[in-house]
């Protein structure tokens, strides 16, 4: 039995439809909307899939959905206008760590597992390898960029990069219209099981405990509706919490498996998402809540996927950017909420190492992009 949350105002909009892509970590969603989490805080929950990312921006910005399930860099690329429409957004939370990944084409994958340089496997195409992602500002995007860029290879120069959505990668990499991508699960597990392709390298690989999709909306409505955004950010964070079970992350796999959520065999979901990535040691897992330490918006996250964009050349304003992330990441909100659920708050600001050494603390952006070798 659960009992109604009699600690925070009642929440000005009851019911709330969330955008999801279909992916394994939109389980906390699932979990929210199955389990009818919002009850306790106030609000019912309506699921609505959608086909692409840019289907979700979209959506987002008519208010025909109030938030969603969305890359991090969906976000900032839409506050920053590139590439397409231009709005204030919100980051309520963070809604996972990990779980991302490459896939090449078997002989791409083979040759690398032969002991051939990335570098060396990519050019023996003799042409510029295709390799998909999932939209242009967005996680995937990042994360092959910098992959890419790490083993020397230039991802705007040496690679045809271009966008695809996730449950189309797979198919794409069997018809041979990819020779890779980058993107969530299930769909790695999927190209394996066709034998089209193998996973050649985890995101958490590139920048362990990488922040990855989050809790967005517009901020106008944070700004109208602050008891709704609180007890939507209650409601995920008890989903995130229920979903550290790995008896729980079996659970929700055979939920995921349904036609109206990812429509892929069970079987290729739960491995990876209830363990390591199916026990690869190379990868950690996806991480949902972990006391709380996954989901708080640190602003220092957001001005790492500026930094980004500036480095390949996708953002040349002269704006404070440190300022924009403030704006966007909606911490006095989350740390309401997540006193209200007396969950942990982490530092601000956390150190990372990533793939080719590089250090983000947050400290110094500027320093830390004039320090790459390889830039657009």
């Amino acid at each position: 039995m659960t009992f109604p949350d009699t600690t925070s105002p009642a929440p000005e909009r009851t019911h709330l439809r969330l955008g999801f892509v279909a992916l394994s970590d939109a389980a906390p969603l699932a979990v929210a909307a199955l389990r009818e989490l919002g009850a306790r805080h106030g609000i019912t929950i309506e699921l609505c899939r959608q086909p692409s990312w840019a289907a979700v921006r979209d959506k987002l910005l008519s208010g025909e959905i109030d938030a969603a399930h969305a890359l991090y860099g969906l976000v900032y690329g839409v506050q920053l206008g590139i590439g397409g429409p231009q709005a204030d957004m919100a980051v309520l939370m963070v809604l996972n760590r990990n779980g991302q990944a490459i896939t090449l084409s078997r002989p791409l994958a083979e040759a690398i597992g032969g002991g051939a340089s990335v570098k060396e496997a990519l050019g023996s195409l003799g042409r510029p390898p295709v390799i998909a992602q999932t939209f242009p500002t967005g996680t995937h995007a990042m994360w092959l960029y910098y992959w890419l860029a790490a083993h020397g290879v230039h991802p705007l120069r040496d690679v045809q990069s271009i966008v695809i959505p996730p449950p189309r990668m797979a198919d794409a990499l069997v018809e041979g219209a990819l020779d890779g991508f980058c993107a969530g699960e299930p769909w790695h597990a999927v190209a394996e099981a066709g034998g089209a392709g193998k996973t050649v390298a985890y995101t958490s690989e590139i920048w362990p405990d990488h922040p990855e999709k989050v809790l967005a909306c517009r901020r106008d409505f944070a700004a109208l509706y602050p008891a709704t955004a609180r007890a939507l950010v209650r409601t995920m964070l008890d989903a995130c919490a229920w979903l550290d079970s790995g008896d729980h992350r079996s659970e929700i796999a055979d939920a995921l498996a349904s036609e109206k959520l990812l429509g892929v065999p069970r079987a290729l979901i739960e491995p990876r998402l209830a363990a390591a990535n199916g026990g690869d040691a190379r990868a950690l897992p996806v991480r949902f809540f972990d006391g709380g330490a996954v989901n708080y918006p640190r602003v220092s996250d957001g001005v790492w996927f500026i930094t980004q964009y500036r480095r390949w050349c996708m953002l040349d304003a002269d704006i404070d950017d440190g300022g924009i992330a403030a704006s966007v990441n909606q911490t006095a909100l989350y740390r309401d909420a997540a006193r209200g659920a007396g969950i942990a708050l982490p530092d601000e600001r956390r150190v990372a190492t990533f793939c080719d050494g590089r250090v983000w603390d947050g400290s110094d952006a500027v320093g830390y992009l004039a320090g790459f070798e390889m830039r657009a």
